[in-house]
C-alpha cells in the first residue's frame, strides 16, 4: 500500500516567529508515530529554524523550490546542496512558479535530476488551466507535463518522487475538482504517463498527491479515492488546526 502524505505548501507566508510558532503547534498534535507522511515547507528563510523545531519528530521539512546547479552566479537562487540537512523534500514545477517565474518543463527536469543527485525527494508539480481544460486538453498537457519532467529518471529513481497534480483553475480558487474529477486525473493521466515512461510497477507504486483548494472538509471524499495518495495543501496548511485535521482524517482511513 502506498503511504499517504500531508504535505503543506506556506507559500511566501510566516515570518520565522510565526513558522517556528505554527510548526511547534502542529508538533505538539501530530509529531509522534503516524500512518501519514507529514510535510511542511515553508519559506526559504524559515527552514532552518524550522527543521531545528521539528528535530526528532516524525515531521520532514521541504523547501519551495531549488535550482539545478550546485552553485554559482545565480543570485537570489537557492542548490540542493544547501538545502541538505535541513530539508528532506522540494516542491519543483509548482504553476505559480511556471506562471510567474517563466519555469519551463525542461528547467523543471533539470531541477528533478539534480534534486535526486543530492539526495532529496522531489514534489513534482503539474496541471492544467482552466482553458485548457475547458478545451479538453488536460489528458495531453498533463501527461506531457509528467514524462517532460521525468525525462532520464530511472524506475528505480521513481520510487523517490512524490508528483503532486494541481489543476490551475482549483488553487486558491476555493473550487476544488470533485474528488471523482481529481482521481480520474491522478490515475488515468498521471499515473498512467509514468507507466508509459517506466512500467506498470513503477506506476502502480508511484506516490500521486492532489493539490487545490483541498481543506478538512473535503478531504475525506479526496482521500477516499483509489489514486490519490495525500494532498499538497495551500491555504489550510498555515493554521494548525485545520492541517491538523487533514491528517487525522487520512489516518482514520489507513
Amino acid at each position: 500500500m502506498r503511504r499517504p502524505m500531508m504535505a503543506g505548501n506556506w507559500k511566501m507566508n510566516k515570518t520565522v516567529e510565526e513558522a517556528v510558532a505554527l510548526a511547534r503547534a502542529i508538533r505538539e498534535l501530530v509529531g509522534g508515530v503516524h500512518p501519514v507522511d507529514r510535510v511542511l515547507c515553508p519559506p526559504f528563510i524559515d527552514i532552518p529554524q524550522v527543521s531545528a523545531e521539528l528535530a526528532g519528530s516524525q515531521i520532514a521539512v521541504g523547501a519551495q523550490n531549488m535550482h539545478w546547479a550546485a552553485n554559482g552566479a545565480y543570485t537570489g537562487e537557492i542548490s540542493a546542496a544547501m538545502l541538505r540537512g535541513v530539508a528532506d523534500y522540494v516542491i519543483l514545477g509548482h504553476s505559480e512558479r511556471r506562471q510567474y517565474f517563466a519555469e519551463t518543463d525542461e528547467g523543471v527536469n533539470r531541477k528533478v535530476l539534480a534534486a535526486l543527485e543530492a539526495g532529496l525527494t522531489p514534489i513534482l508539480c503539474v496541471g492544467e488551466t482552466l482553458e485548457q481544460n475547458e478545451r479538453g486538453e488536460t489528458h495531453s498537457f498533463v501527461g506531457g507535463q509528467v514524462k517532460a519532467a521525468l525525462a532520464g529518471v530511472t524506475a528505480d529513481q521513481m520510487a523517490r518522487i512524490v508528483v503532486a497534480y494541481e489543476p490551475i483553475w482549483a488553487i486558491g480558487t476555493g473550487k476544488a475538482a470533485t474528488a471523482a474529477q481529481a482521481n480520474a486525473i491522478c490515475g488515468g493521466v498521471v499515473r498512467n504517463a509514468v507507466g508509459e515512461l517506466l512500467g506498470a510497477e513503477a506506476a502502480a507504486a508511484a506516490r500521486v498527491l492532489y493539490g487545490g483548494s483541498t481543506n478538512e472538509k473535503n478531504i475525506g471524499e479526496i482521500m477516499a479515492q483509489p489514486d490519490i495518495d495525500g494532498a499538497l495543501i495551500g491555504g489550510a496548511a498555515l493554521k494548525a488546526e485545520s492541517y491538523v485535521a487533514m491528517v487525522r482524517t487520512t489516518a482514520a482511513l489507513y
